[in-house]
């Protein structure tokens, strides 16, 4: 919807759209039309729910980090809803991508491009031999300071903190990436997403020609939000989790 007063004119009723809101879990939701784009033709509303800000957060980012192809490039959080899809986009971009995650989703992230994958639980990658042209930090779980070690000297850390809302990382990492990024020959940096039409048309793009696609852990009825946020919050869910909005019952005629 957009707001009150406001012409629409990049839609029409019965348009299919997807985008992006903050604060609530309803049925209906008010937002800017520069915040929302045609649906993804391939998908069903709830995928496309998975998407907006998971997808252009991971495809603006490896921008920011100045990614090429052949590339050697580590995804931390690699199984994330952020992760899943930058793996994809980074392999769409003809780079090679090694992915940290955990053991129980290392399977997923190979299926989804990764040539070489990290447990964190069984290795400490900040210790090991190889090194990286551009590192994509999700959420801030290792120090600039740790991870700028397995960087090549003119290598890039990106640090994502999303839309800048509290499910994204640690300022703290900003604060830290910012000192060392003088002292340093790589450059360090943190990354905030902006959701607009035009990004997330290019998203629809990527989806459509099969180049990547969401990855869904599991759903949920609204009536089990609550349950949806402890699993995102405490539970390191595989890609995204989706919370469905079920349609009201039909009205009956009256008597």
């Amino acid at each position: 919807m957009q707001r009150a007063g406001s012409a629409v004119t990049a839609f029409k009723p019965g348009d299919e759209v997807y985008g992006i809101g903050h604060g609530a879990f309803a049925g209906y939701i008010a937002i800017r039309q520069d915040g929302l784009a045609p649906k993804p033709g391939n998908l069903t509303f709830e995928q496309a729910a998975a998407v907006p800000l998971a997808a252009v957060t991971a495809l603006q980012g490896l921008r920011a980090g100045g990614i090429q192809p052949g590339q050697h490039i580590l995804i931390i959080g690699a199984s994330g809803g952020v992760g899943t899809f930058a793996v994809q986009i980074a392999r769409h971009l003809g780079a090679q991508v090694t992915g940290v995650c955990s053991t129980r989703h290392a399977d997923l992230v190979r299926r989804l491009g990764a040539e070489q994958v990290i447990d964190y639980a069984r290795q400490d990658f900040t210790r090991g031999a190889a090194r990286y042209d551009l590192i994509f930090q999700l959420g801030g779980t290792y120090s600039p300071a740790a991870v700028k070690k397995v960087l090549t000297p003119r290598g890039t850390l990106i640090q994502s903190f999303g839309d800048g809302s509290r499910w994204f990382g640690p300022v703290g990492n900003l604060i830290k990436a910012v000192a060392l990024n003088a002292l340093a020959g790589q450059t360090l940096k943190s990354f905030t997403a902006k959701v607009t039409a035009q990004a997330l048309t290019e998203v629809r793009d990527l989806i459509e020609s099969g180049s990547i696609t969401p990855v869904i852990d599991r759903t949920y009825p609204l009536t089990d939000a609550a349950a949806a946020v402890q699993l995102v919050e405490e539970g390191s869910p595989a890609g995204k989790v989706v919370v469905v909005v079920e349609p009201p019952p039909p009205r009956l005629p009256p008597r």
